[in-house]
């Protein structure tokens, strides 16, 4: 009944929402930090995670940066869900996503409206160009999240970095806040279409500047975020990021409560 109730409002939030997106655009309505294009994705974010049943729980609140200051957040990947619990919990921001989600209906448009800047995987050449037009909106003050796994994984362990979103934080000269997700499993699983009731925790680390940094340091920055989220998840959750568990082990492994 609830994975019912969520996906109805899904489909309804996702058309109401991206509507008032799309005619804002239409209608030339000006972007700003309080403008409709900040508010609608916040609506729907709290529509969604209100009928799934979902608290989300922000950590680490000293480490945001003031509003308008270039960052880069990036974040672990385990559930669908990890994308309005993000939404919920920062402060307006693109996000960097894959190209297959513009195609989505009304959801695709909508969100390139509101920031999402969309990368193909598949073209390197194009990819980089997208980073190249995200570095240069970060540098303007209007931060971004960015996913350096690449795309969901099973478990909570980390998984191998993309070198892109490194080489991207390094272009901007923004500094790179680490950001770890955490019960976004127990409510939508990867595996499973389901939607379940729960506490999402997100976890806002200690800022990494990039200021200085060269091409030739990208993967000595991506090794030093990914230790600074891997000390997260093994204090807080005891959870190992070094060894991802099979599907199956993962699929039988309940979640740990936080330490």
């Amino acid at each position: 009944m609830r994975t019912a109730f969520t996906a109805l409002a899904l489909l309804a939030g996702t058309i109401l929402f991206g509507s008032i997106t799309l005619l804002a655009e239409l209608l030339g309505r000006p972007r700003g930090p309080d403008s409709i294009y900040t508010k609608t994705p916040r609506w729907w974010a709290s529509w969604l995670l209100g009928a799934a049943g979902v608290k989300v729980v922000v950590h680490g609140g000293e480490h945001e940066l003031p509003e308008g200051a270039p960052r880069v957040f990036m974040a672990n990947h385990v559930s669908w869900f990890d994308i309005p619990a993000m939404i919920a919990a920062l402060p307006h921001y693109g996000f960097v996503a894959k190209r297959e989600i513009e195609r989505v209906p009304l959801f695709g448009s909508a969100a390139r409206a509101v920031g999402v800047i969309y990368i193909d995987r598949e073209n390197r050449k194009a990819a980089f160009s997208a980073y190249d037009d995200a570095a240069s909106k970060i540098r303007a003050g209007h931060p971004v999240l960015v996913y350096p796994e690449g795309t969901r994984g099973f478990t909570y362990a980390l998984r191998p970095f993309k070198k892109g979103p490194f080489v991207l934080a390094i272009g901007s000269a923004a500094p790179i806040v680490p950001v770890v997700i955490y019960g976004t499993i127990a409510v939508n699983p990867r595996t499973e279409f389901r939607a379940s009731p729960g506490t999402v925790h997100v976890h806002l680390l200690e800022p990494i500047p990039t200021e200085g940094l060269t091409y030739a340091d990208r993967d000595e920055l991506a090794a030093r975020v990914r230790q600074r989220m891997a000390d997260c998840l093994r204090a807080h959750y005891r959870v190992d990021p070094a060894i991802e568990p099979s599907h199956q082990a993962a699929a039988r492994e309940p979640e740990q409560a936080s330490a």
